[in-house]
């Protein structure tokens, strides 16, 4: 039912299915490696779940076009990461020229019918963090999408109007996006409220609340283009509450309850299940799930001190960072 890079137990509970997210330390970025992270995934399950973990490769500037073609055969890995070098965690090994040094690969993605999943963010100091996923589209996706058009893209956590936009103008089974809990209750001001709020801090950022509803209007409005994506990452709190705190909210506890709660204040209840469960997976070329999440409305407040132990998540990452990539339930 869903997309991740990391395995709460309450996702595993939650979610049939994830596209696992290969930031890693060191990033999975060869094929052998993916079936190996997958392996490790199966491993650490409950012996009576059924989740199953949809592999992704990390591109790189050296990745080849014979990569593509091995991990399409292997059946298990389902798309290419697109991380911009430096954009967000762990994308240091990212891409630092998309069409100087990638366009041999883009075109083998187009043959295999391997999807590119995009973090949608230019990283040119120069530009404005708040204007980072606006001048990606202008200046990377468009002319991606001009010169391949049958290229499989997935604008991954959107975060404005001009995203919404561009999504919308483009021809439907080739470009679609995926939106965070956090991006459609959340807008910049939820960062500083009262202080600065570490955990509210995430990538792409939060922004202005024009922004945020126009999200809300896109993913609510029944449109197949948008589908869910927690892009939930939980962190140690000790690297979110620093001097230099690392970005990432972490919201699988209660991310569907956030997406319930959008769209019944949208009166789209009727729409919540395509979005959670059709619309990726219709997306990806995957069978819809048959099991049934039952959702009831009660009150429920955020207890003071609400926090989780590592015991409660199952490790299956490298180096010290947890990054969590929900999106097709």
């Amino acid at each position: 039912m869903i997309w991740i890079t990391i395995l709460p137990i309450c996702s595993v509970s939650h979610y049939g299915r994830a596209i696992v997210m290969p930031n890693l330390k060191p990033p999975i970025t060869t094929t052998a490696a993916a079936v190996a992270y997958r392996e490790s995934i199966l491993k650490a399950l409950p012996a009576s779940s059924n989740f199953t973990p949809l592999m992704t490769l990390y591109l790189t500037d050296t990745t080849s076009p014979d990569e593509i073609k091995l991990a399409r055969k292997t059946g298990v890995v389902f798309a290419v990461k697109l991380y911009p070098a430096g954009a967000t965690t762990n994308s240091q090994d990212g891409v630092t020229d998309l069409f100087g040094k990638c366009v041999h690969v883009l075109e083998e993605m187009v043959e295999q019918n391997m999807p590119l999943l995009v973090h949608g963010e230019v990283t040119d100091p120069i530009v404005d963090i708040f204007d980072r996923e606006k001048v990606f589209i202008d200046t990377i996706l468009q002319p991606l999408i001009q010169r391949l058009p049958q290229l499989k893209v997935v604008m991954e956590h959107i975060t404005t109007m001009d995203a919404v936009k561009f999504v919308e103008s483009c021809k439907e089974g080739f470009v679609a996006a995926t939106v965070t809990p956090q991006h459609l209750v959340l807008n910049r001001n939820a960062l500083f409220q009262g202080g600065l709020r570490p955990h509210n801090y995430c990538l792409p950022v939060l922004k202005r609340e024009i922004h945020r509803q126009a999200v809300v209007s896109a993913v609510t409005s029944g449109s197949r283009k948008f589908f869910l994506g927690t892009d939930s990452a939980p962190h140690e709190r000790g690297r979110k509450e620093c001097a230099c705190g690392c970005a990432g909210i972490y919201n699988a506890p209660v991310a569907l309850s956030l997406y319930a709660k959008v769209f019944e204040e949208m009166g789209a209840l009727d729409k919540l299940e395509a979005f959670t469960s059709f619309n990726g997976p219709d997306f990806y070329g995957l069978p819809r799930n048959t099991s049934k999440i039952k959702l009831t409305k009660i009150p429920w407040k955020v207890p003071e001190a609400f926090s989780f132990s590592f015991g409660d998540i199952i490790p299956m990452f490298a180096g010290n960072t947890l990054e969590w990539q929900p999106s097709l339930i």
